[in-house]
């Protein structure tokens, strides 16, 4: 008897493409944050932020890529560009922003970074602007 249901892949392309969107909007979520003017301030009084000559704008930059990133991923246009942005950003984020515990503490961060390591390699699947554009659908 063939347990293929153990070692074969069931809807890879479109089951990639799913969590693709789903780690996009999860992105987009935390860079909404860009138009709380409230809450930008705030992060801005954190240490790690106020050690720079422009804490406000590093701020901006941070949440603004999380926002660019999470939409091009979400939508899968520019994916390998945008993973790059993701992975900078989260990178920045567990090492500089934390303390690099990716073990614990900065766990979060570091997940996304290894979720876009996987759409850098495997690309956006069929589900993705980038397929209609470039003709791709993630077959084989």
């Amino acid at each position: 008897m063939k347990f293929s249901f153990l070692t074969e892949s069931i809807a890879q392309s479109s089951g990639l493409a799913f969590v693709r969107i789903i780690v996009g909007l999860l992105l987009l979520y935390h860079g909404w944050e860009v138009f709380e003017g409230a809450k930008m301030d705030e992060y801005a009084t954190w240490d790690v932020f106020k050690k720079s000559s422009y804490p406000l704008l590093m701020v901006y930059l941070g949440k603004g890529s999380e926002l660019l990133a999470g939409g091009l991923l979400t939508i899968g246009l520019l994916t390998r560009i945008a993973c790059l942005i993701i992975i900078g950003t989260m990178l920045y984020i567990a090492f500089f922003i934390g303390h690099g515990q990716i073990w614990y503490e900065d766990q979060h961060p570091f997940l996304f970074v290894l979720l876009a390591l996987i759409f850098f390699f495997i690309g956006p699947g069929r589900w993705s602007i980038d397929a209609v554009l470039w003709g791709h659908s993630g077959k084989k």
